[in-house]
């Protein structure tokens, strides 16, 4: 690789590794695991840097995938010390941030392909065909998991509600 593609590879990263570390974040569940997705993604893709037409689709990829393959890990299994204590949650009071563990305590209960699908489908703003292509399936197993993780989704807020007691009511979209 030479200086000039050296470079360009290092702007890349720079740039672009919050953004994935997020979306491998809110993939898998665990800051750890998203770091090192992250990581693995970026050597991969600066072994083949001056063959690949589409860096950010690469990596975007690349980083799903490892993501998803991270919690089939034997490793992962394990439990660590830690987990034996419940968490304690400080609510913000600007509600913004509420909503935000709200929703990302709910979509750790979806499971890893379809919590991939809904990611990139709405957080990531991908196409049905996009995202096919990033987890490397048809267009059709996109747009049942895709279904499947906001049926599952609703089924875990509404199951929050109805435990918290509030008195709104969830409609059969999920919108409360």
């Amino acid at each position: 690789m030479n200086a000039e593609s050296m470079e360009g590879f290092r702007e890349f990263a720079r740039a672009r590794f919050q953004p994935l570390r997020a979306l491998a974040y809110v993939t898998c569940g665990d800051w750890q695991a998203a770091e090192d997705a992250v990581s693995g993604a970026l050597s991969r893709l600066y072994l083949k840097w001056d063959k690949v037409a589409s860096p950010e689709a690469y990596a975007r990829t690349a980083v799903i995938r490892a993501a998803i393959g991270e919690r089939r890990r034997p490793w992962h299994r394990e439990r660590a010390v830690g987990e034996a204590f419940p968490d304690v949650a400080v609510p913000d009071r600007s509600g913004d941030v509420d909503e935000r563990l709200r929703m990302r305590a709910a979509l750790r209960q979806v499971p890893p392909r379809q919590r991939a699908a809904l990611v990139l489908r709405f957080l990531e703003g991908l196409s049905v065909d996009e995202t096919a292509e990033v987890l490397g399936c048809s267009p059709g197993t996109v747009k049942s998991q895709t279904s499947r993780g906001l049926t599952t989704l609703r089924a875990v807020l509404a199951a929050e509600i109805i435990e918290k007691g509030d008195d709104r009511v969830v409609s059969h979209r999920g919108r409360a």
